[in-house]
């Protein structure tokens, strides 16, 4: 079983945990975790793109010159495609482009990215924060303690308020709770910081 080094909030190490092998010990399925990244980021689309067919287009009820005798190609109306101010042909139109992947994949991808991040020494285990009111500083300080900048996911309980407040505001920071969590939201950082209860409610799930 892996043993993960669990940190306070200062930088000092505290205590090894055994965490499950199955969980962050295996070898990480590439194919697996992209396909899961891909159905996360397309579900995040909004797919509100909208563009006007020719039946849309405001004008062109009259058609432009009569059908015949004129030596020109017959027209039906001036709002046809190949008209300027015309409707477009093929244009996009509001869809969801969410696809399903099923939660045994979700979860096998998940294990990828928490074995893949611990193998790569990207992945932090603070035993809990300690914030008496909310304090960005403090929480600068916290990161600076681990010598982390950059891209961060912070994995945290929700009822955790003033941590929560302390880190919200430091650039690069993202805040999820172990509900949120998501293969993409995992690899999509330099660190992956959780506390101490957060992993283990995480591991009861994937395990």
């Amino acid at each position: 079983m892996p043993k993960i080094d669990i940190y306070n909030q200062t930088g000092e190490k505290v205590d090894s945990v055994d965490f499950a092998d199955s969980v962050f010990s295996i070898t990480p399925n590439i194919p697996v975790m992209h396909q899961v990244c891909k159905a996360i980021l397309a579900g995040r689309r909004q797919g509100t793109h909208n563009t006007k067919t020719r039946g849309q287009v405001s004008g062109g009820g009259k058609k432009p010159y009569r059908q015949k005798g004129t030596g020109r190609a017959r027209q039906g109306s001036i709002r046809a495609p190949h008209y300027r101010g015309g409707g477009t042909v093929f244009g996009p139109h509001p869809r969801s482009y969410a696809f399903k992947v099923n939660n045994k994949e979700v979860k096998l991808a998940m294990r990828s990215a928490l074995s893949g991040k611990l193998a790569d020494d990207e992945l932090i285990c603070i035993d809990s924060f300690d914030f008496e009111k909310p304090s960005t500083k403090a929480a600068i300080k916290v990161l600076e303690s681990f010598g982390i900048d950059g891209k961060v996911t912070l994995v945290i309980d929700t009822t955790d308020v003033n941590s929560i407040l302390s880190f919200r505001n430091i650039p690069g920071m993202r805040i999820i709770s172990v509900g949120e969590a998501n293969t993409y939201d995992l690899i999509d950082n330099k660190k992956l910081v959780f506390t101490l209860s957060t992993l283990k409610r995480l591991e009861e799930v994937l395990v």
